[in-house]
């Protein structure tokens, strides 16, 4: 028996017996109407005339009472203890009556019913204890149900965790991987509306999509480097070999379905069928995309982990090729919510991001991953010693920068690959350097007689350190404590578009004990004492609105222009020179607010169209069809982000029917046509541009 079959079966003896309280209310009247039918016939002495028959009416008195008697034994079998104890009391109530009329009136043909009433109640009881007994042997029966199906889970789980064990004994290079794709394909799941069972499932046949690795020759599972083609012939068979182990488990047959499919592609070009498009089964289409964003985001034999951006960027120039592009469209919004980026192999503790501790020589011998600041302050705090050849001097420092994978680069290939970008260094004892960043000054805290406390180290003893750093726009606050003294830094960064991220590090010391925290609140626009003037990318010519500058995801956007009628949106569009994805481009959004504001009173968010053709809806209040097309002008996505680097003139056609807007619009060879249906029957429907990491000018409205 199958889990469902017997979750079915356990319900299904859970509530046997029990019938609707209007069927209980239905035999209560039965039982009164035909009491009442019989004390009429046996107190009216008249005839009935059947055919050519009369019949005395007392000769019903029998049939109506056998009547009421059936209605309070359905009662107590089918209700059970509320049946039992309205039956008892009925029939109990009876009882006097019955006596009065024989010992009282002397009425002695009410004496056969002192002992039918008896023998009533006794056969009340009996059904009763009956039903009793038989209620405890089926809740056991229950429970041991329950206990099986509990043990069949645990043994398929133990069974399925036994399998993943082993493929990640053989493989050196992926272990932990099976479990992150399988919960990849289940997050990917729930938010295309799976039911739990189905994400289960789902999540199982991810779990052991890569069991047929078992059978692959250990040298070529830990081979360290690229495989030969004669090499990738033998590790394309893993599909098969799973597909072999797994078909056998009768009860789960969708296992053998993720283990076999996940390696075809949406266009038809994968393997081992050459499956194309929904001909592929939508479980391995899923985990086709969960295991492709693990391979990149994991470290290999031949490469490290990919900054997620990049991932990101290979998921949208695959999707409809290799990625079924509803899938794809998930995993890219499963990214952006993973502000963080948690989804990821984890291999390093959180706070010095893959250190127990930074034992520093030589100026940045040792440096920590990249933290992330935003307008929630960050609290580190940390103790440091000097270290190293000198007894003392050694000093921690901070270096503050920005790159795709958010790690400190100093080979030339990876700064210009991972886009990286200094913007200075701030160490402990106040000291600071100005790389890449516009402005960076110090204040030091006073002590009452005016002179500077003391914010260096103390000899060579361990200091412990507390700083606080947030961001706001284009300016960073740094303040460090050392419990003697504290400075305070703020930082004018080039622009509010670029990423801030503070490494630790330092020369001559040992830095240990890193404690990270994040407010929850984030900070205010007069929190940070502005030091240089914000640098603008809109300075040109204003059109019927004015000139938006987004310096990331929606960060900024127009007020909503109404959609009323058929309508053309004209603008100069150009991504910032911080932009180096695809998606640093324009957008257009389709709402309803209450004021006309983005995210304003009663904000609904319709449609959100990228013009690189991506595009993510609402919870549920309309509708969207969207095509996307690449047209003979389409060169590639290099071409692309430099055509929005170069900067373009744009043009958004829309048009209304009703609760129907039409979105087209064509840029660098992509063509975008999307068709929303509101289903929430607003009628004040609105148009903003948006973006991310692009500014947008000279912006025309022109209603045809």
């Amino acid at each position: 028996m199958g889990k469902k079959d017997k979750g079915s079966y356990i319900q299904e003896q859970r509530t046997g017996g029990q019938i609707s309280p209007v069927f209980f209310a239905i035999f209560l009247a039965v039982y009164f109407i035909m009491s009442l039918c019989t004390v009429y016939c046996s107190r009216v002495g008249g005839t009935i005339v059947i055919g050519d028959n009369s019949v005395p009416l007392t000769s019903f008195t029998g049939v109506f009472s056998n009547v009421s008697n059936l209605c309070i034994i359905f009662l107590v079998v089918f209700f059970k203890k509320p049946g039992f104890i309205t039956s008892l009391v009925i029939t109990c109530l009876q009882m006097p009556l019955v006596i009065h009329a024989v010992f009282v009136t002397g009425n002695m043909s009410n004496l056969p019913g002192i002992f039918f009433n008896g023998f009533t109640i006794i056969a009340i009881i009996l059904i009763y204890r009956m039903n009793s007994y038989a209620d405890k042997y089926r809740n056991v029966e229950i429970v041991h149900l329950r206990e099986q199906q509990k043990l069949s889970q645990r043994l398929f789980e133990q069974t399925a965790t036994a399998l993943v064990n082993a493929i990640d004994a053989k493989d050196k290079y992926s272990h932990g991987h099976s479990m992150r794709v399988a919960e990849y394909s289940r997050k990917i799941a729930r938010t295309m509306g799976k039911n739990e069972e189905e994400c289960d499932k789902i999540y199982y046949a991810a779990l052991l999509h890569d069991v047929g690795k078992i059978g692959i020759k250990n040298d070529i599972i830990n081979k360290n480097g690229k495989l030969t083609s004669e090499e990738y012939e033998v590790i394309k068979q893993h599909p098969v070999l799973g597909d072999q182990i797994l078909s056998g488990i009768s009860e789960y047959p969708y296992l053998s379905i993720g283990a076999r499919y996940h390696h075809e592609r949406y266009d038809g070009k994968g393997y081992p069928d050459k499956l194309k498009g929904e001909d592929i089964p939508e479980i391995a289409r899923i985990i086709a995309v969960a295991d492709a964003y693990d391979a990149m985001t994991s470290t290999r034999s031949y490469r490290k982990t990919l900054p997620q951006p990049l991932v990101r960027e290979e998921i949208v120039k695959n999707a409809g090729t290799q990625f079924d592009p509803k899938v794809a469209k998930i995993m890219q919004h499963l990214i952006d919510l993973d502000t963080e980026y948690e989804m990821k192999e984890r291999v390093s503790v959180h706070e010095l991001a893959g250190k127990n501790e930074l034992l520093c020589g030589e100026s940045r011998s040792e440096v920590s991953d990249g933290i992330l600041i935003t307008r929630n302050i960050t609290t580190i705090r940390l103790k440091s010693k000097p270290a190293g050849s000198r007894e003392e001097g050694g000093i921690p420092s901070l270096i503050l920068f920005d790159s795709i994978d958010g790690r400190v680069h100093s080979e030339e290939n990876t700064i210009r690959d991972l886009y990286y970008y200094e913007f200075g260094e701030i160490r402990f004892d106040g000291r600071t350097t100005c790389s890449g960043a516009r402005k960076i000054r110090t204040d030091h805290t006073e002590d009452e007689n005016g002179g500077r406390k003391v914010t260096a180290g103390n000899g060579s003893k361990e200091v412990q350190y507390v700083v606080d750093i947030v961001r706001f726009k284009d300016h960073a606050h740094i303040r460090i404590d050392n419990g003697n003294g504290a400075f305070e830094v703020t930082v004018a960064m080039p622009d509010n578009a670029r990423f801030l991220y503070a490494s630790l590090t330092g020369e001559q010391c040992k830095i240990t004990d890193v404690d990270i925290n994040r407010a929850d609140e984030k900070i205010g626009e007069g929190y940070i004492t502005r030091i240089a003037e914000e640098v603008s990318y809109i300075d040109g010519p204003s059109g019927d609105i004015p000139n938006l500058q987004v310096d990331g995801f929606r960060l900024a956007a127009t007020d909503g222009i109404p959609v009323t009628g058929d309508m053309k949106i004209r603008f100069h569009a150009r991504s910032m020179p911080t932009a180096r994805l695809i998606w640093h481009c324009p957008f257009f959004d389709i709402f309803h607010s209450s004021d006309g504001k983005v995210q304003g009173d009663d904000y609904r968010d319709y449609a959100l169209v990228r013009l690189d053709g991506e595009n993510w809806t609402g919870n549920g209040e309309a509708d969207n069809a969207l095509t996307v097309t690449k047209t003979e002008d389409f060169i590639d996505w290099d071409h692309w982000k430099k055509t929005n680097k170069d900067g373009y003139d744009c043009e958004i056609s829309l048009e209304r029917k009703g609760n129907v807007i039409i979105a087209n619009t064509e840029n660098d060879g992509i063509s975008i046509r999307n068709i929303t249906t509101v289903l929430d029957g607003m009628e004040d429907i609105y148009i903003a541009l948006t973006g991310d990491q692009c500014a947008l000018t000279n912006i025309r409205i022109e209603r045809l």
